[in-house]
């Protein structure tokens, strides 16, 4: 299987996870943030920049990342992300509900027909 084939599409709406994830573990620039992903992910989830910056600006207008202005590892001014408390508590909120969204999924996609009740 090619690396290509190994990679994930990202879920609709999973994409404010993952930053919000990436950046828990520490503050990152914009493009330390898809690396992180990258890592986390054993390289099968790919976020593609023109999705990642949109999603860190809206994340940051909502309040539940901060960013401040430092320097990258190569020297560069980059715009560093965190978590805000407000996104401690969304990055816990959204967690539970998508383990809960995964049992289920789980559960339906374990489903046969025999376990199925009959319609009326």
């Amino acid at each position: 299987m090619s690396e290509q084939e190994k990679q994930l599409e990202l879920l609709q709406g999973t994409l404010d996870l993952l930053i919000l994830k990436a950046v828990s573990l520490g503050p990152l620039h914009g493009y330390g943030v898809l690396l992180r992903i990258q890592q986390i992910s054993g390289q099968a989830l790919v976020i593609q920049q023109g999705s990642l910056y949109p999603a860190l600006y809206r994340l940051e207008h909502q309040g539940v990342i901060a960013s401040e202005w430092g320097e990258s590892d190569n020297n560069r001014k980059a715009k560093f992300y965190s978590l805000t408390a407000a996104g401690n508590l969304r990055l816990s909120e959204e967690t539970e509900k998508w383990n809960r969204m995964s049992v289920l999924m789980g559960n339906i996609l374990l489903a046969t027909a025999s376990a199925v009740p009959e319609q009326a």
